[in-house]
């Protein structure tokens, strides 16, 4: 109960302290002389709220192949996807510039969605595959200007009995990667949702376990594999997961 408290207290006074901070910035990025600077600094802003979110939400992080993420070019991640803080401790461990591509819904939420926009988020609306076809568009264009991008590619949170009980990943949240050539970078975590789904409204203590997996570099496929680029990450993800298992269990 007292790390729910913390937590949404924190949140709250980050998005209100938040709004002359968003103004400065938005002053400073009309300079362009300036402008990828002070991307940078907000990125690393939100980095430092979600790891302060973390730490008040006791979890104990373990993270595998890190070293693997490439540093100086742009990539497309994806991963499993159980929880909302998924995004906050994935997004803490970037790089650089990095878009989230959200639902959305997300696109509603006064303050939040504004800080979202200024990191280089888009949103999607699934059931609408005009606007979905817009939103994958905006986030290969993001990618040829040199910022990387997130995406879960199972269109939602999983809500299986444990991490391996993924949903068929959608096929058109790579073309991202297909038009533009980036690698893409698959990410395993398991316990996410134990922090906050499992038991809502309510915050929990939990060992959470991050992967990422070699970059795939989708030049390098055979033509069947670029086809179900899709299904070729998830694979790999798959794997990472029962490697996760494994280490849950020795524990």
């Amino acid at each position: 109960m007292i790390r729910t408290i913390f937590v949404v207290i924190f949140v709250i006074l980050f998005l209100l302290l938040g709004i002359p901070v968003l103004g400065v910035f938005w002053l400073i990025s009309r300079n362009e002389k300036w402008k990828d600077s002070a991307a940078l600094a907000q990125l690393r802003i939100v980095q430092w709220a979600f790891r302060c979110i973390c730490v008040l939400s006791g979890i104990r992080l373990t993270v595998v192949g890190e070293e693997l993420v490439p540093k100086d070019e742009p990539v497309l991640y994806v991963g499993n996807h159980r929880s909302y803080f998924d995004i906050i401790i994935t997004y803490a461990r970037c790089p650089r510039l990095t878009g989230y591509i959200a639902k959305s819904s997300m696109e509603k939420i006064p303050l939040l969605s504004t800080w979202m926009r200024r990191l280089n988020c888009l949103f999607i609306n699934r059931d609408d595959i005009k606007a979905s076809l817009k939103t994958i568009l905006a986030g290969i264009e993001n990618v040829k200007s040199g910022i990387s991008m997130c995406i879960y590619p199972e269109g939602t949170r999983g809500k299986g009995d444990t991490e391996l009980d993924m949903l068929p990943f959608k096929e058109g949240s790579l073309k991202i990667a297909e038009k533009t050539g980036c690698k893409v970078v698959p990410m395993a975590i398991t316990g996410s949702a134990d922090v906050f789904e499992k038991h809502m409204p309510f915050i929990r203590k939990t060992h959470v376990f991050l992967t990422y997996g070699a970059p795939v570099d989708p030049a390098a496929l055979s033509k069947e594999e670029k086809k179900k680029l899709g299904n070729y990450c998830q694979n790999i993800i798959l794997g990472l997961l029962k490697e996760q298992q494994t280490q849950v269990s020795a524990k």
